[in-house]
């Protein structure tokens, strides 16, 4: 039967569709923009490469301490009103960014402006689940999603390319007139709340007492601690000899991530014929392959293996998130999605930090080893948790309908491995106005 919709309808949809994707480019650009930079900083404070990775992980620390407290504020002062003040402050944040006297004032400015932007993974998704209902709702969360991923690319190739011929200062500075800009547009366009979320029965306990669950939430921590260490590094790899290129040109490298989007997508699909223990092994090794490709001193080598590193990442990523509606039980399903985006966070922080240091310490080679070294003991979780799943009931279809729930919010469905993926930036969506296919 078709559906029909008011000319109100479509103009309510569009002017949200036009906002999620300013809050997604905005919120997502200004996380990461400091980590092409991290070699500026450095050298200006005097910092070694673990110290200088503190300009990311404060953030995403700062993120994932506060992201569930945040979607429970949510349900008392409103979706819209958290969703607005958190890309505006993050932006107001970014703008005092080059303006801090000391390292410690920098710190303390980007630990505000990641929880300022912990506002929008956590209730994006519930916003939209709420306003925009069934028939439109995979439309909605892909322009969300490709939001992320457009801003967390952007963000970085603004702030690399930029750092050569405006210091680390200006080219933070810039980054902050985008995440400015996109405030501007969620303020204008984002519509009110249409209704109050209801409530749902609590899962989080059930969330925390699973093996299989446990095992992805130590994949999820594992991978991306492994992921953001290279990126944190790579700049500073490819500045120092033999390499030695200009900040202009390594930000390039930060192109890799195309490679996620293309691998979350096929990733979800072979999961879907191969079973998704096989699947996430399989990335996490081609990551791993990656990441060795890295250590010649060759520009080639170092190219290609980001590419596979990136690809991989992802790959074990789009896998583990929709592991996690699979397994979660009816009722802890969006707890269960809300502990994975803490893990992932916690372990960008605390895993980015950690793997910055090992390079401060040991060199390339050193992180290499590192990295590796996460990605096997991922490997294991993966193969505890394939052990421990049994028979998966049901089909999987690669769109494992969850309860968008983060505190005590019950939604409409939507896809949990959509859901997962926006934490990382990276898309795996055809906005087609249905449920997203995997």
């Amino acid at each position: 039967m078709d559906v029909w919709f008011s000319v109100e309808d479509v103009t309510r949809r569009r002017r949200i569709t036009i906002a999620v994707t300013a809050a997604g480019l905005g919120s997502f650009a200004l996380l990461y923009a400091p980590q092409p930079v991290l070699p500026q900083l450095a050298a200006e404070f005097h910092l070694t490469p673990g110290g200088a990775s503190l300009a990311v992980s404060a953030a995403t620390g700062a993120l994932a301490l506060v992201v569930i407290p945040i979607a429970v504020l949510s349900e008392r002062v409103g979706r819209r009103r958290v969703i607005v003040a958190a890309v505006t402050a993050a932006a107001l944040t970014a703008l005092l960014l080059p303006f801090a006297p000391t390292f410690s004032a920098l710190i303390a400015l980007r630990v505000l402006q990641g929880v300022a932007v912990a506002g929008v993974p956590a209730v994006a998704m519930a916003y939209l689940a709420d306003e925009v209902g069934p028939a439109g709702v995979g439309a909605a969360i892909g322009a969300l999603i490709a939001g992320n991923s457009a801003g967390g690319m952007i963000g970085r190739l603004i702030a690399g390319i930029g750092v050569d011929w405006l210091d680390w200062r200006g080219a933070l500075g810039a980054v902050g007139v985008l995440g400015a800009v996109c405030a501007a547009v969620v303020a204008a366009a984002l519509p009110p709340d249409s209704r109050k979320p209801t409530r749902a029965p609590r899962g989080l306990r059930a969330a925390l007492h699973d093996r299989v669950l446990f095992c992805l939430y130590a994949i999820a921590a594992l991978a991306v601690g492994a992921f953001i260490s290279l990126y944190n590094a790579i700049g500073f790899r490819l500045a120092a000899p033999p390499l030695e290129l200009p900040a202009r040109l390594a930000a390039l490298v930060f192109l890799a991530y195309a490679a996620g989007g293309v691998c979350s997508a096929v990733a979800g699909r072979l999961a879907d014929r191969l079973g998704r223990g096989p699947v996430a092994l399989a990335a996490l090794g081609t990551a791993a392959v990656g990441a060795l490709l890295t250590l010649p001193d060759s520009l080639i080598s170092v190219a290609v293996g980001l590419a596979l590193f990136t690809g991989g990442f992802f790959a074990a990523h789009s896998v583990a998130s929709g592991w996690v509606g699979a397994r979660a039980p009816s009722n802890a399903k969006g707890q269960a999605s809300g502990v994975y985006l803490f893990a992932f966070y916690v372990g960008s922080s605390a895993g980015g930090t950690a793997g910055s240091a090992a390079f401060g310490a040991w060199g390339w080679g050193g992180l290499v080893a590192v990295v590796t070294g996460w990605f096997a003991l991922a490997g294991v979780a993966v193969l505890v948790a394939q052990k421990s799943s049994g028979t998966v009931t049901g089909p999987s279809t690669g769109l494992i309908d969850v309860e968008p729930t983060i505190g005590s919010s019950a939604l409409p469905p939507v896809s949990s491995r959509v859901a997962d993926l926006a934490s990382a930036g990276t898309s795996t969506t055809r906005a087609t106005g249905n449920t997203p296919p995997s």
